[in-house]
């Protein structure tokens, strides 16, 4: 009988020790939780047609301290429809307006939609005037020539959301919690050391951004290669017939 209440007393032991523990884990893990800063992130577009500017802006609830010793990035993919030109982006880059890394870094900027292939760039963001917590980067997109539609003139192209890295020259207590999300990337444009980023879950605030791309409709593919042979002949004959008229010629 007394070893009986024994094994009953220990087995009770047992199961409360275990108790004590899960609550003390769950404990840690939801205040770890209640000390990560929250992050949102705002994206648009702005100007129209084929040639446009992302505009996005992420805010940060870091304390003043740890604003000055982090890094933000973005990691946009841009599907097949759109395209980042390199000149264009050397040239903001230069002007310090838009610090940018594209894989591939060599882009086809002629290559219609049906055949280019996808784009990741890496933005490091700059200080917005807005708020002390503000980040911002802006990056020209355009967009590829897709194929004629069957019914309506329109084509999408729908842009991920991206990826928000992080990188704290010291260590910061309250950003403690994005430790497991770590990622391998460049410092900066000018630093190509490669600097361990926390990869960062976001709140977006906007919905996916969506760019509607105008298309021709197969219907109108005889009519558009007659007009345009047309054409063609018409301002050869002109080019023709002026440097005949106006040429200078002599035989050698």
């Amino acid at each position: 009988m007394q070893k009986q209440w024994m094994e009953m007393v220990f087995h009770w032991k047992t199961i409360f020790t275990f108790s004590i523990s899960l609550l003390l884990c769950t404990a840690r893990n939801l205040s770890a939780q209640a000390t990560c800063p929250d992050i949102t992130v705002t994206q648009q577009l702005l100007k129209e047609g084929f040639h446009r500017d992302l505009l996005t802006k992420v805010e940060l609830d870091l304390g003043v301290e740890a604003m000055g010793s982090c890094t933000v990035a973005i990691k946009e993919h841009l599907p097949t429809g759109l395209y980042v030109d390199p000149y264009e982006l050397a040239s903001l880059q230069q002007h310090n307006l838009t610090e940018a890394l594209m894989s591939p870094d060599t882009v086809d900027v002629e290559s219609p939609e049906y055949v280019a292939t996808e784009l990741a760039i890496l933005i490091y963001m700059k200080p917005g005037p807005e708020c002390d917590h503000c980040f911002k980067a802006m990056l020209p997109v355009h967009c590829r020539y897709h194929r004629p539609g069957e019914d309506d003139g329109e084509a999408f192209a729908i842009l991920k959301s991206p990826e928000v890295l992080i990188y704290c020259h010291k260590s910061v207590p309250s950003v403690e919690c994005w430790k497991y999300s770590e990622v391998e990337a460049p410092c900066s444009v000018r630093n190509r050391h490669t600097c361990h980023w926390n990869n960062v879950t976001y709140k977006l605030v906007n919905k996916e951004v969506i760019l509607q791309i105008p298309v021709g409709l197969k219907q109108h593919g005889a009519l558009v290669c007659v007009v345009t042979l047309l054409t063609t002949l018409l301002c050869s004959s002109l080019v023709l017939a002026a440097v005949c008229k106006h040429g200078h010629f002599s035989l050698v």
